[in-house]
């Protein structure tokens, strides 16, 4: 079943923070990720941040015509300690 994202907010650099359907969100860092031609323009960080919830794709999209998968996304945020990906344990 593909994770239902519910939002995204630019946080800084290549850092998003992501909200799944299902509870579970956390920031990811892109930086990494951001190479191709596809990619090769968000890069700069005036067009990185100018990202939208597709959510027909329920996956971020930008104008560049990039995307990622939302099943990577999850995988990422799933990935992190819950203090660090923002979790219920971080707000305490």
């Amino acid at each position: 079943m593909t994770p239902k994202l519910e939002s995204a907010e630019y946080v800084a650099d290549y850092r998003i923070r992501l909200r799944f359907a299902d509870g579970r969100q956390g920031k990811i860092d892109l930086a990494d990720e951001l190479w191709g031609e596809v990619f090769e323009p968000l890069k700069d960080p005036s067009v990185f941040r100018r990202f939208r919830v597709d959510t027909e794709l329920s996956t971020i999209t930008w104008e560049t015509g990039a995307d990622l998968a939302p099943e990577y996304h999850y995988e990422k945020v799933a990935a992190q300690p819950a203090a660090a990906a923002g979790g219920p344990s971080a707000r305490r």
